[in-house]
C-alpha cells in the first residue's frame, strides 16, 4: 500500500454563481523514501491538487475523490483529526518563505511553535531541539542565528528555516511545492542536496511541485505531468527524460534543454552602442548598514563600478546576498550608497547623504523598477486600470480621457487583453500580474527600466513570453534594461553584456557569449555548474 495516494480528486471552485472546475480525475502515489514530482505550467492543477487533498482549500471549493494517507481518506476527516496529521506527519515547504515566516517572530520561536502546537516541550529542551534542527539543515551559527527574525535571513536561509519546521516532528511525507523556483541556481543546488540527504537519513517520502523538469530530473523518482488540471503522463523520471510519450511532456522537456520555453521569441538585436557615452554609470558604490542589536556595520557592496549603454540589456547575476537587488535598489534611487554615485546621461542622481534620494521629475521618471513579486508590488484595492493610469496623474496634466486613450495603449504593449483593465490583481495570473507591472514601469518611456528577479516565480512558458516581451519593448522604445536575475539561461538568452558579483563585488564582467562560454572566475564557474539537470545538459 502507498504511504500517500490520490484518487481520481476532482476540484471545483464557486465565485459569483459560477463554477469553475480546477482539477479533473487526477491521481498519483507516493510510497515511503520515495519522491514524486508533480510537474506542469502554473495552472495546470499541481498545487491545488496538493491543497485540496490535504483540507487547506477555502470554503467554496468542492472537493471530489479520496486522499488516502496510510488508508486513512484525509477528505473525509474532520478539521481536528485533520490538524493532528498536518504538521505531525505531512510536513509542508511552501515557496516563498518570506510570505510564510511571520516578520515579528524569530525564527526559533518559529520552529519551536512547530513543535509545540503537537507536543508538550519544555523550554530548555525545545531550544536544544530547535538549534538541532538548524544545524541539520545546514544553519551555521545556529546560537547566535536562532533569535533572529526572517529579514535577517537571505533567501536560501528562510527556506532552510521552513525546511526545519516541515522536518521537526520527523514526518512520513513532506510536501515541497516550488521549494526553489525563487533562489539562485547555487543555493537551489544546495536545498535539493539537503532535502535528498534528509530523505534518506529520515526514510521520509517527498512530493515535490516544480515547474521545471530539469530541477525535477534532479531529484525524483517519479514524474507525474498536469496540464489543465488534469494528469497527461506518469513515468520514472529516467524514463520521462529519455522517452517522453505526451507532446507535452515534450516541450518541458525541450525547455529545460534550452533553458527557456517551448515558444521561444526570435531574438532582436541590441542598438548599436560603440563610440556612445554610456546612459548610466555606476562608479565605486560602497554600501554598509547596521543590524538593530549587532555590533559592527555588515558590508553589502565593495567598489561597484558598471555602466549601462543606451538600448542596452545588462544581465547582474550572483548568489542570495551578493549584492544584486542592493544595487539595483541604488540606481533606482530607492537607497542611499554609503559611498559612490550613479550618473544617468552624466547627471549625478544618487549619492552620499542623508534621508531619501530627491530627484526632480525628468530624472525621476527616467528610471522606472519591475519588482520580483508583482502581486505584493500592485495595490490590491485597484484595479489595473488605476494603476496604469497613475504614472500619468502624478507626472503629468494630461486630461482624463487622454490618460484612457494612453491605458489602452499600455495594455495593448504589452499583449493584454482589454478586458483586464476593470480587474483587479487577484484575478490576474502571475504572467499577467508582471505584464501589469512592466506596463506600469514603461508608461512615462523611462529611459533606463531595473527588472529585479521579473521572471523568478512565474513559469517556465510564462517567463519566456515576459523575455520575449522585454526584447520587443527594448527594440520598440529604445529602453535599456538592467535586467538581476539568478538565472543564467534566461540572462544567456536575454541580455548584451553580464555583471557577476560575489559577496558584494564584482568578479566578472563583459559580453554574455565570452563571459558564459569562457567564465575566467572560479564565482563564474561556479554558478554555471550549479544549473539543475541531467537533461538540460543532454
Amino acid at each position: 500500500m502507498a504511504l500517500f495516494s490520490v484518487e481520481d480528486l476532482s476540484v471545483t471552485f464557486r465565485r459569483r454563481g459560477h463554477t469553475t472546475t480546477a482539477v479533473r480525475g487526477v491521481s498519483f502515489a507516493v510510497d515511503p523514501g520515495r519522491t514524486l514530482a508533480l510537474v506542469g505550467e502554473s495552472g495546470s492543477g499541481k498545487s491545488v491538487s496538493l491543497l485540496a487533498a490535504t483540507g487547506l482549500l477555502p470554503g467554496r471549493a468542492t472537493v471530489r475523490g479520496a486522499a488516502r494517507y496510510r488508508g486513512t481518506d484525509l477528505t473525509r476527516l474532520s478539521p481536528s483529526r485533520l490538524r493532528r496529521i498536518r504538521g505531525r506527519r505531512i510536513g509542508f515547504v511552501f515557496q516563498d518563505p518570506l510570505s510564510n515566516l511571520h516578520p515579528l517572530r524569530t525564527i526559533g520561536a518559529q520552529i519551536g511553535e512547530a513543535i509545540t502546537a503537537h507536543e508538550r516541550v519544555g523550554r530548555a529542551a525545545l531550544r536544544r531541539r530547535v538549534l538541532d534542527l538548524l544545524g541539520e539543515v545546514g544553519i551555521r551559527d545556529a546560537g547566535r542565528r536562532i533569535d533572529d527574525y526572517p529579514n535577517h535571513f537571505s533567501g536560501g536561509m528562510r527556506q532552510r528555516a521552513m525546511i526545519a519546521m516541515a522536518i521537526a516532528l520527523n514526518p512520513d511525507l513532506i510536501v515541497a511545492d516550488e521549494p526553489t523556483t525563487a533562489l539562485d541556481v547555487t543555493v537551489q543546488a544546495s536545498i535539493l542536496k539537503l532535502l535528498r540527504r534528509l530523505q534518506e537519513s529520515h526514510g521520509t517520502a517527498l512530493i515535490f511541485v516544480s515547474h521545471d523538469l530539469a530541477v525535477v530530473s534532479e531529484i525524483a523518482d517519479d514524474v507525474v505531468v498536469m496540464r489543465d488540471g488534469e494528469v497527461v503522463e506518469t513515468a520514472p523520471v529516467e524514463r520521462i527524460t529519455t522517452d517522453p510519450r505526451h507532446e507535452y511532456t515534450r516541450e518541458l522537456l525541450d525547455a529545460a534543454r534550452r533553458g527557456a520555453a517551448p515558444t521561444r521569441a526570435p531574438e532582436v538585436p541590441a542598438p548599436p552602442a560603440a563610440g556612445k557615452a554610456p546612459l548610466l554609470r555606476a562608479t565605486a558604490l560602497h554600501m554598509t548598514y547596521r543590524r538593530p542589536g549587532r555590533k559592527g556595520a555588515v558590508t553589502a557592496l565593495t567598489d561597484v563600478s558598471f555602466d549601462v549603454r543606451e538600448g542596452e540589456i545588462v544581465g547582474l547575476v550572483g548568489e542570495s546576498g551578493s549584492g544584486k537587488s542592493t544595487i539595483g535598489r541604488i540606481v533606482a534611487g530607492l537607497a542611499r550608497p554609503t559611498a559612490g554615485s550613479v550618473a544617468l546621461r552624466g547627471e549625478v542622481c544618487n549619492e552620499p547623504g542623508r534621508g531619501p534620494v530627491r530627484l526632480g521629475r525628468s530624472l525621476r521618471t527616467a528610471i522606472q523598477v519591475v519588482f520580483q513579486d508583482p502581486y505584493g508590488s500592485l495595490n490590491p484595492r485597484r484595479t489595473v486600470a488605476a494603476t496604469l493610469a497613475d504614472p500619468f496623474v502624478v507626472n503629468t496634466d494630461l486630461p482624463a480621457a487622454e490618460i484612457r486613450a494612453r491605458v489602452e495603449e499600455l495594455v495593448r504593449r504589452v499583449e493584454l487583453p482589454a478586458s483586464v483593465l476593470g480587474r483587479y490583481p487577484a484575478q490576474l495570473s502571475g504572467g499577467q500580474r508582471q505584464r501589469v507591472a512592466i506596463a506600469r514601469a514603461v508608461a512615462l518611456r523611462p529611459s533606463l527600466v531595473v527588472a529585479d528577479e521579473p521572471v523568478s516565480a512565474l513559469d517556465i512558458t510564462t517567463q519566456a513570453q515576459i523575455v520575449a516581451l522585454i526584447r520587443r519593448l527594448r527594440a520598440e522604445l529604445g529602453t535599456s534594461f538592467l535586467f538581476i536575475s539568478h538565472d543564467l539561461g534566461m540572462v544567456a538568452g536575454l541580455c548584451d553584456r553580464v555583471v557577476v558579483l560575489n559577496r558584494g563585488r564584482i568578479v566578472e564582467q563583459g559580453p554574455v557569449g565570452r563571459v558564459f562560454d569562457d567564465p575566467r572566475d572560479p564565482c563564474t564557474r561556479e554558478l554555471l555548474d550549479s544549473i539543475p539537470g541531467r537533461v538540460a545538459r543532454v
